[in-house]
């Protein structure tokens, strides 16, 4: 099911498609990440990418619901960042190529909001 996109900022940032897929910096052209399609209901990502640039997302659907706080951490499998419920991948993000992040994200299907800073 296609979802419709009510917010969508991205700054010196570029995904790969619509809504999800690997997320690149505009000034280096460096993968940065990868968002999954299906699993996450907001996005907000601030980034300062190791070529120094700042970038950020903002994404968010017409159905997204608003999602609870969560003090919970995010679970890490292969690298990607999961919800803890019921351990779906949400969001990879690449330490090796971002110097710093801060990143708030909504599971879709428990609707919790995760935080995660480095």
């Amino acid at each position: 099911m296609t979802r419709v996109i009510k917010s969508k900022n991205l700054v010196n940032t570029r995904l790969a498609a619509n809504y999800g897929g690997w997320m690149y910096c505009e000034n280096c052209n460096e993968n940065i990440g990868y968002l999954c399609y299906s699993t996450y209901d907001r996005l907000e990502l601030k980034y300062k990418c190791n070529c120094g640039s700042d970038g950020s997302i903002l994404l968010d659907f017409e159905d997204s619901r608003i999602g609870k706080n969560c003090n919970k951490e995010l679970v890490i499998i292969k690298n990607r960042f999961c919800c803890p419920k019921d351990n779906e991948p949400l969001i990879t993000i690449l330490d090796k190529k971002v110097a710093s992040y801060e990143m708030k994200i909504t599971c879709q299907s428990c609707e919790s909001v995760y935080k995660k800073v480095k």
